[in-house]
């Protein structure tokens, strides 16, 4: 149960690729040990990336992702690459799935100089070994016990690999989908370039000490989903109680009695962002206050930068594009914060005229050239990986890059309160 309800931002993502009919599918069910990708051999079998959340030892949660093949053709084709690049960037662990028979192509060196160029482990495996001949598989020291010598010969990747553990990625495997040989050591070597879970990597935890209190304001409106708390508030009272301290969770209308009947001064008060103006009213100054947008902004990786893009709200000009980028898909309410609150306050604070792009899900889009600020939710649903590229992308081509909260905060005028946790940030 519990690693079936690991988040799946949370889990390493391996993704499969290669070219039409190399035996991506076959291979990601020999490692998984299920059905999980239809297996043809007509070209172009598998049309979308396919997900699956599950546990894969010796790594643990995990979301194996099967692509379409990276050498598509036609308009149709084009799409399926796109979907694949888009895969790539919330990526951990890339298998490059490659027919031992004909060897590496020229779209195989490519998917590799991305991998490299997005600094993506890698491993690349000669499948259909079964195939080779016996006396070429003995000369070459390749049978599946005995890989890294030849691995290390026969990998074209250049300059220093990356190393984890002690194994170096761009290394070369040579298996068997149909028979099963060396799958066992695939899936061990994978588990080495699995990225080392940060233990003291906390949302709040780290902020907190054993048996203070900390108050979570949660709105209960028509945008808030039915029946439950979003993910962000869910994984924060998980945070606070791996700290040995309270999580007080109230709507902000039972803010203020909670307050005076609570008899202690609470360690911070965590806010939705929507509700940021009024907590900010009510909780008094010598109480610590930020969002939940806020700290998973700094899980994520990215405060730094968030903070530093905010300041571009106040330099807003008449025809400015502003994306408002969401990672997520969901029914849209009648008061929606990405698609309705954020545009209309930008419009009262700055007071200019300006053009409003959203997206949502994966479809973000690479060239951000045209746009003088992105705003980008908590990020709850995607992986750090993907969550960094999305910066990044923004940063590279000198785009201010921040969150909802964030700036949300700047607009109320109550960002340095938010953000006085982190002391460094309020020096910038």
């Amino acid at each position: 149960m519990g690693l079936n309800s690991t988040p799946s931002a949370n889990r390493v993502h391996i993704g499969f690729f290669g070219r039409r009919n190399a035996g991506k599918s076959s291979v990601v069910n020999a490692v998984t040990g299920q059905e999980l990708a239809v297996v043809s051999d007509t070209k172009g079998t598998t049309t979308d990336p396919v997900y699956k959340s599950m546990e894969l030892l010796p790594i643990g949660p995990v979301v194996i992702i099967d692509t379409p093949g990276f050498d598509d053709e036609g308009a149709l084709g084009e799409l399926r690459v796109r979907k694949t690049k888009q895969v790539l960037n919330k990526t951990d662990i890339a298998v490059l799935v490659v027919d031992a028979t004909e060897g590496k192509k020229q779209c195989d060196e490519e998917l590799i100089r991305i991998f490299k160029e997005k600094e993506i482990p890698y491993v690349i495996v000669n499948n259909k070994a079964d195939l080779l001949p016996e006396d070429f598989l003995e000369k070459a020291k390749v049978c599946p016990k005995n890989t890294a010598k030849q691995a290390k010969k026969n990998t074209s990747a250049q300059g220093t690999p990356e190393e984890k553990n002690g194994t170096e990625s761009g290394q070369e495997q040579y298996v068997s989908a149909l028979t099963g040989a060396g799958i066992y050591e695939l899936k061990e070597f994978i588990g080495k370039l699995a990225p080392t879970e940060d233990m003291t990597l906390k949302i709040v935890g780290d902020l907190l000490n054993p048996r203070d209190f900390v108050i979570l304001v949660v709105p209960i409106d028509s945008a808030a989903p039915k029946g439950r708390l979003i993910l962000p508030q869910q994984q924060t009272i998980r945070d606070v109680l791996e700290a040995d301290a309270a999580a007080i969770v109230v709507k902000e209308t039972e803010l203020h009695d909670t307050l005076a009947q609570l008899g202690k001064r609470p360690a911070m008060v965590i806010t939705d962002s929507q509700a940021f103006e009024q907590v900010s009213a009510e909780v008094p100054s010598e109480i610590p206050l930020t969002s939940f947008s806020i700290l998973m902004a700094r899980y994520k990786g990215y405060l730094d930068t968030a903070v530093k893009g905010v300041e571009a709200i106040e330099h807003l000009k008449d025809g400015d594009r502003i994306l408002i980028s969401e990672g997520c898909t969901h029914h849209r309410q009648c008061d929606d914060i990405g698609t309705v609150k954020i545009p209309r306050w930008l419009k009262q604070h700055t007071g200019k005229e300006l053009v409003i792009e959203t997206s949502s899900g994966t479809e973000f889009p690479e060239d951000l050239s045209l746009y003088a600020l992105v705003i980008h939710c908590g990020g709850c649903m995607l992986n750090e990986r993907e969550v960094r590229y999305r910066m990044k992308c923004a940063v590279d081509q000198g785009v201010p890059f921040t969150n909802y909260g964030i700036a949300i905060a700047q607009m109320k005028g109550i960002l340095k309160r938010s953000i006085e946790i982190f002391p460094y940030l309020t020096e910038v």
